[in-house]
């Protein structure tokens, strides 16, 4: 898959009802498709906030994800990141739009 940023961003809007539906509140993406340096074998990173963490709501939501985008996604739950990363991961994510 070789996507832009902007691709990306717009087929997680244009799904934002059923990502809300796994109790999403915040979805981002992060690593080198946020950067436009993804190559050929880059993963999918995402960073998501959760309403109500379960691990249900977070296997469902991966697979949702893997399924749309064909390729491997590195969900990351916001609450989990560690404070010495949390400015790499959280704070430099470029939020979906209504996400």
């Amino acid at each position: 898959m070789n996507r832009s940023r902007e691709e990306i961003l717009e087929v997680l809007q244009a799904n934002r009802d059923k990502i809300r539906s796994f109790g999403v509140r915040k979805l981002g993406l992060f690593g080198s498709y946020s950067r436009n340096e993804a190559t050929g074998t880059s993963d999918i990173d995402l960073v998501v906030d959760f309403e109500k963490k379960t691990f249900d709501a977070y296997m469902d939501l991966k697979e949702f994800l893997e399924r749309l985008f064909h390729c491997r996604v590195d969900l990351v739950i916001a609450d989990a990141v560690k404070p010495r990363l949390r400015a790499a991961i959280v704070d430099a994510a470029v939020y979906a739009p209504g996400l």
